[in-house]
């Protein structure tokens, strides 16, 4: 005999909500237990608004959890922060021989540069039981050494130029390439006319900055930036935002006498033409032959016309040609600015390349200084530069120009951004007014390393200078004045040639195309 079958509404109590349901459930007397919880299931979706609540509350507990357990995990990070440091972070000795037998573990060397600069930017609290700052300043130079694969010796000169957090900045930021910027040949365009065209041509592109009228930075392009019409036509000049700087700071005049002592491959000389209007006389010399082609090249292609090239040891400009309005010295350097580009840099620097180039730098910049002259009306200015950040290329140099010739001080350099030169560094002091130099890096500015400063010459008389360079000087721009300098005969010269050319060519047949489309 099969039992009695009950229905839901036996089982369940009656209300509105159970009449509505419409269906009947049957359930087996062993089921019956359950009976409790089936009514509650169906009240809990009852309707569509009353799931809606549900799930919203469920999802609401959801979200207070998960943060709950963010909070927990921030927590726990920042014990384990604590841990980290407070246990031993330096290497014990037998740990670094070890470490010099086997290839190195970067991944654990960056985790230790964190943990030092942790420590020193907190150094009273986190600091080990008998190490002493320097312990920590010299392991962090080993392992930014090793990890970013410079000397020792050029990483210790990099790192004390700056705070501990921002030396890593810097040492990062010469991993990354610098943006690609033009500058506009104003000769022959303007800026938005070449902007338009380069835009046309599928370049994307932005002005440089407010700091400069001519300059546009390149972020993408579908042609070759240095092989479009506009490039071979001569409308912009690749060029690096940073030395754009030197130029803006010498601040050339029209009809001046001007020279670039190291001008080659022509991005500065040109400039400097460009800010001239192609009026005066710019004497573009560089020691190297080989270069010059370059800035001869660029020189034809930008359509300048008021450049003399030539090749001179610097060192001999006071003797051979003097009395120049402006002379721009961007000055051979180690290239400790421009690591990005030349990667080399971080190895093939020793100390004898220091100690050489700021001999040479010195004696260029004294040769510069005797070639202005201070009588200029509009000029007698000297830009010493380079794309260096060191002190000792930099500071140092003017420093000691400034002992060694009192006849110049330093001015204002007129650029509206950049850091200030150091007037003291590690316990030596140089000359107040050094803070009227100006030093951009690429962490901070987003250009090459670079420093600038500029430089007055107030008298042409100088104690414990020899006054026979000051005779050869002169003797040398009456040879000069004499040969090759004389209008009168330049004038007459140029028209028999002009009456010569065109005889010839009355006697040529006119040019036939011998191309038919």
């Amino acid at each position: 005999m099969q039992k009695k079958r009950k229905t839901a509404k036996d089982l369940i109590s009656s209300s509105e909500s159970e009449n509505e349901l419409g269906f009947e459930e049957l359930v087996s007397e062993d089921e019956s237990e359950m009976g409790d919880v089936i009514p509650d299931a169906f009240e809990s979706f009852d309707s569509d608004e009353d799931g809606k609540e549900h799930f919203e509350s469920e999802s609401e507990e959801e979200e207070e959890i998960s943060d709950n357990e963010k909070e927990k995990l921030n927590q726990e990070e920042i014990q384990t922060n604590i841990l980290q440091t407070e246990t031993k972070i330096l290497p014990s000795g037998q740990e670094i021989e070890k470490d010099m037998q086997l290839a190195p573990d970067l991944q654990l060397v960056q985790t230790r540069i964190q943990q030092i600069v942790n420590v020193l930017n907190n150094f009273s609290q986190l600091k080990e039981e008998g190490k002493s700052r320097v312990d920590y300043v010299e392991q962090l130079i080993e392992d930014i050494a090793l990890y970013y694969g410079y000397s020792k010796y050029l990483c210790e000169m990099l790192f004390h130029l700056f705070p501990v957090s921002e030396a890593i900045e810097f040492f990062e930021a010469n991993e990354v390439p610098r943006p690609v910027t033009i500058r506009t040949n104003t000769l022959k365009t303007r800026r938005r006319d070449l902007a338009q065209a380069l835009i046309n041509r599928g370049v994307n592109l932005d002005p440089l900055g407010e700091w400069s009228n001519v300059g546009l930075q390149i972020y993408e392009s579908n042609v070759p930036i240095g092989a479009t019409p506009e490039y071979m036509q001569g409308h912009y000049m690749l060029q690096a935002a940073a030395s754009m700087l030197p130029v803006m700071a010498l601040e050339p005049k029209e009809n001046e006498r001007i020279l670039d002592m190291c001008a080659a491959p022509g991005g500065k000389t040109t400039y400097i033409a460009q800010m001239m209007k192609n009026t005066g006389c710019l004497f573009a010399n560089d020691v190297n032959k080989d270069r010059l082609k370059g800035l001869v090249a660029n020189v034809h292609r930008l359509g300048i016309r008021n450049v003399v090239v030539c090749n001179y040891d610097g060192h001999q400009f006071p003797k051979v040609i003097g009395g120049f309005d402006r002379v721009l010295l961007d000055a051979p350097c180690s290239g400790t600015g421009v690591i990005s580009k030349d990667p080399s840099v971080k190895i093939n620097k020793t100390e004898k390349d220091f100690q050489y180039l700021q001999h040479l730098q010195k004696e260029l910049i004294l040769a510069a200084i005797d070639s202005v002259d201070a009588n200029s009306k509009t000029g007698g200015i000297i830009v010493y530069s380079t794309c260096s950040v060191t002190i000792e290329e930099n500071e140092g140099v003017i420093d000691y120009i400034l002992k060694k010739r009192p006849n110049v001080k330093l001015i204002p350099t007129g650029l509206s951004f950049g850091k200030e030169g150091f007037t003291s560094f590690r316990g030596k002091k140089f000359h107040p007014s050094l803070n009227l130099t100006r030093r951009y890096y690429p962490h901070t500015h987003n250009m090459d390393g670079f420093f600038v400063a500029k430089l007055k010459k107030v008298s042409n008389k100088v104690a414990g200078v020899s006054e026979n360079i000051s005779k050869k000087v002169k003797l040398d721009e009456s040879v000069e004045e004499d040969v090759g300098f004389n209008s009168d005969e330049d004038k007459v010269y140029i028209e028999k040639s002009k009456k010569k050319n065109t005889k010839k060519n009355t006697k040529r047949k006119p040019f036939k195309k011998s191309f038919k489309k």
